[in-house]
């Protein structure tokens, strides 16, 4: 067993022990720890372990420029022959014990397909280093990552190196379940500690108290400066750019990175600062002699307006800079003769650039969606290139001050805990067709369903899972208490109940028609009735008659009296005369209560009532009994018989002869409740828990409407699309299928080729040249094609991007031609870096065609000759 004393001649933090430890033990290893804390260290041991073993070693990262920094590390320590490199559009030693490749590179090998055939094989391999393991957050790669742990074969470890997370051990959890033994190893430690300060006009402030805990006390009450209005020159309050450089350099805090979030910005930023002297004449003489001899060799790579600037220790840092200029001022931070650097977000991600300081000029950051604040992450990711282990003892944040953001927003994000890692998996066109290339429907259904976008949906997901086992439960006790009576007994019974109720509905419906049908309408007749008179008196809030006798009037507000009556449950009334009022005239008056008072406590408001006493007693008796309401409206005698029937059949019904039928009922309901919640639940769950299978599914309904899959097997021309790496591979296979490019000069099937892969240009984008007429006779040759597979994802909801751009291709056609590259920049808005990246995008295609099954040899011999008219310096850097 190698020992890490012997191997490295410095003492080891214990994450990294527990590492190295885990690793011995023929575990995988998910490291998150800060950057900067030494995690390269651990992949560095699995390399070493390897090597001893006679075994080899794949380390992967999601940038081609890691990767070829990677490369000259690991050159240097483990000797050139030691090392490959594989990237896309490079090859080099690949069968070398230790080969560095993009994660993109390791997954396409894992397909088993031809898209992977360029690699190299799996074979001897230990350890697999996934360098920047939190690259499963971005929305572009994500996904790569994702497939490249499920894909993994169990029997090699895997070394997940990441930034500090607040999910890592999910992220470990998961592997674990999809790839085999797996441990945490987790770190908050940092070797060059950081110090978080606040830039504001009056200089370099501490940002956060002794304990890190809390604002500075110093800090509290400040406000941010006001935005600036409209005719104003300069911003109030605002420290300038130059200040905060100076104030750099006089408190020893250089060489710095600066980030600022635009590139014009960053370009602006070197002007600004250009004339300050920042550093020594030593330094002045190796800067010169260096960049001299970089101009020798690259004479085309200079970067207007940013030469003199370079020469005194100052730098740009964006994507809009050829790359070999990037690499020269990496090379020169590296070596601590850049001095500042200003540079946009993407030189956080993992390019090893430490600095003594880093300056973040903004806590909000423009996005699709609008300007927003700096996740902790983000802010973490670019702190944490602060401080320089081994030579710096502590790191120096400087956050500024804006009208935007002040020092409460600054240490909320110094203070903040990190965000978790999301899934950004996504299957694809390419994903279906590779893997259905070497597995069943029911094997690809089961690798997506690995998937830690599942994991986390899963853990998501794990109340409403529960909700369901619970419901079940219940149902199954419901079912067995109910299991001794007939199912259709109770429904039977449940029908009865209802009728009754519905029996019983319409008959106080016909009662109370009945009623309103016969009450007296006529209130003068009854306003004109004598003490004695016999009426039926309708009750208020009911619908029975009761009789009653006239006992006196008494004043009303209104036109006609209120009368007083006794009624034959010998109480007091007080009611309107035309208040559903019988006036029975064909009975004779009660005389005894001619000389009868109403009771004193009796109010003579209307609805006021009373009980009377033994004396009206007497004479409620002699009140005869009326006519019943079923003798004055016939028709209530058939529903009363309607409602006595139907309640006898009740009565005898078997669920009527048990203890307690109610809740017999009850429970049958809520059976039936439960049993329509848990389908409802079911569904949502299934929905949410399947939506990764759902979307390959929809993917494959796409394929075979274009004859890229029969029977959930790709055929030719889904092999065809399936070796293709793109945004949307479909589209890519089928237009090289079309026969619309065969024909075309190479330097014009370049430009088609790049008008299919390139993202649609800015409005603001400007090109002097135009392409060939054969090159638009050819695009246009595919646009309906286009309109089918746009119709095609709209009906399955697809959302996959169908690139058509001829605005920027020209300049692929004229690059091809052989422009200079001077004369090729003038005639467009577009940076270098933009230009570079279009060019290279295409040649990546290009250089895949060749390997392409099921294309002709034209095609591909047209393809492999536009590839060597692109592949020229700035495009390709071996020079």
């Amino acid at each position: 067993m190698l020992a890490p004393e012997n191997l490295f001649p410095f003492k080891l933090d214990d994450f990294q022990l527990d590492a190295i430890a885990a690793l011995n033990q023929g575990e995988s290893v998910v490291v998150c720890a800060p950057t900067g804390s030494g995690k390269t260290l651990i992949g560095e041991y699995a390399i070493h372990r390897a090597l001893s073993l006679g075994k080899r070693v794949f380390y992967t990262t999601p940038l081609k420029a890691l990767s070829n920094q990677k490369l000259r590390d690991f050159r240097e320590a483990f000797g050139d022959q030691q090392v490959g490199l594989l990237t896309g559009d490079t090859s080099v030693n690949r069968d070398a014990p230790i080969v560095v490749m993009t994660t993109e590179i390791f997954r396409n090998m894992l397909y088993g397909t031809s898209i992977g055939e360029v690699g190299t094989s799996l074979r001897q391999v230990q350890a697999v280093v996934l360098d920047e393991c939190h690259y499963m957050n971005d929305r572009q790669r994500g996904t790569v990552w994702e497939e490249s742990v499920i894909y993994c074969p169990p029997e090699i470890q895997l070394v997940g190196l990441s930034a500090t997370v607040a999910n890592g051990d999910q992220l470990t959890d998961w592997i674990h379940e999809v790839h085999g033994p797996t441990t945490l190893i987790y770190s908050d430690f940092r070797p060059v500690p950081l110090n978080f300060h606040f830039a504001t006009a009056k200089g370099i402030f501490p940002l956060l108290n002794e304990p890190k805990t809390a604002i500075h006390p110093r800090l509290k009450q400040r406000r941010k400066p006001p935005r600036r209005q409209r005719g104003q020159k300069k911003q109030v309050g605002a420290p300038s750019l130059p200040t905060i450089v100076s104030n750099l350099q006089q408190l020893d805090m250089l060489p710095a990175i600066y980030f600022i979030f635009s590139r014009k910005g960053c370009d602006r930023a070197v002007k600004d600062v250009a004339s300050l002297k920042l550093v020594n004449p030593a330094e002045v003489e190796l800067l010169k002699r260096r960049i001299d001899s970089f101009l020798d060799r690259n004479p085309e790579a200079v970067r207007t307006g940013q030469l003199e600037p370079l020469y005194r220790g100052i730098a740009a840092h964006h994507a809009g800079i050829l790359p070999a200029w990037k690499s020269l001022v990496e090379e020169l931070f590296q070596a601590g003769l850049i001095k500042v650097v200003f540079a946009t977000e993407t030189l956080a991600a993992g390019i090893n650039m430490p600095a003594r300081t880093t300056v973040i000029s903004s806590l909000s950051k423009r996005t699709d969606s609008g300007h927003r604040l700096l996740h902790a992450s983000e802010f973490l990711q670019m702190s944490g290139r602060a401080g320089r282990r081994g030579m710096d003892p502590q790191g120096h944040v400087v956050t500024v001050e804006s009208p935007f953001e002040g020092a409460h927003e600054a240490a909320h994000l110094a203070m903040a805990s990190p965000d978790p890692l999301v899934s950004q998996f996504t299957p694809s066109y390419g994903m279906v067709l590779n893997l259905l290339q070497t597995h069943t429907l029911e094997d690809a259904r089961v690798l997506i369903e690995k998937s830690f976008g599942q994991y986390l949906a899963t853990l998501h997901l794990t109340p409403q899972r529960q909700a369901i086992r619970d419901l079940k439960t219940q149902i199954e006790v419901t079912r067995d208490q109910l299991a001794w009576i007939d199912e259709a007994a109770i429904s039977a019974y449940e029908k009865l109940r209802g009728r009754l109720k519905e029996a019983k509905r319409l008959l106080k419906t016909l009662q109370q028609q009945a009623i309103d049908a016969i009450s007296n309408t006529d209130s003068m007749a009854v306003s004109f009735a004598v003490t004695g008179t016999l009426f039926s008196l309708r009750l208020k809030q009911q619908d029975e008659l009761l009789p009653a006798v006239l006992v006196s009037k008494v004043p009303s507000s209104g036109q006609f009296p209120y009368l007083v009556c006794l009624g034959q449950d010998n109480r007091w009334y007080v009611s309107a005369v035309g208040e559903a009022l019988i006036k029975h005239s064909d009975l004779p008056r009660l005389a005894a209560v001619d000389d009868l008072e109403p009771p004193k406590g009796l109010e003579p408001k209307l609805g006021k009532s009373k009980p009377g006493d033994e004396q009206t007693a007497e004479i409620a008796a002699q009140i005869p009994q009326m006519p019943p309401l079923e003798a004055l409206a016939p028709e209530l005698k058939a529903q009363q018989a309607e409602v006595e029937a139907v309640a006898e059949q009740l009565a005898a019904h078997p669920v009527s002869q048990v203890e307690n039928p109610r809740k017999l009922l009850k429970q049958q309901r809520q059976l039936g409740q439960m049993e329509a919640e848990v389908r409802d639940r079911t569904r949502k769950y299934q929905a949410l828990s399947q939506r990764y299978w759902q979307e390959f599914v929809s993917l494959m309904r796409v394929l075979e409407h274009f004859g890229c899959l029969e029977n959930n097997v790709p055929t030719e021309l889904g092999e065809l699309a399936a070796a293709i790496r793109g945004d949307n591979e479909l589209w890519l296979g089928l237009v090289l299928a079309s026969g619309e490019f065969d024909g075309l000069e190479p330097q014009q099937f370049a430009a088609a080729v790049a008008a299919i892969v390139s993202e649609s240009s800015r409005p603001d984008t400007w090109v002097r040249y135009r392409s060939s007429p054969p090159v638009e006779t050819a695009l246009n040759g595919i646009r309906g094609l286009r309109r089918q597979i746009f119709q095609q994802q709209r009906r399955q909801e697809v959302m996959v991007p169908v690139w058509l751009e001829e605005q920027t291709i020209a300049l692929v056609e004229q690059w091809a031609l052989g422009t200079d590259w001077t004369e090729l920049c003038d005639n467009t808005s577009l940076d270098e870096g933009d230009i570079v990246r279009v060019l290279r995008r295409t040649l990546d295609v290009l250089s895949q065609t060749v390997h392409i099954p099921h294309l002709s040899d034209e095609i591909k011999t047209n393809a492999r000759q536009a590839a060597f008219l692109v592949n020229r310096f700035p495009v390709n850097e071996d020079k």
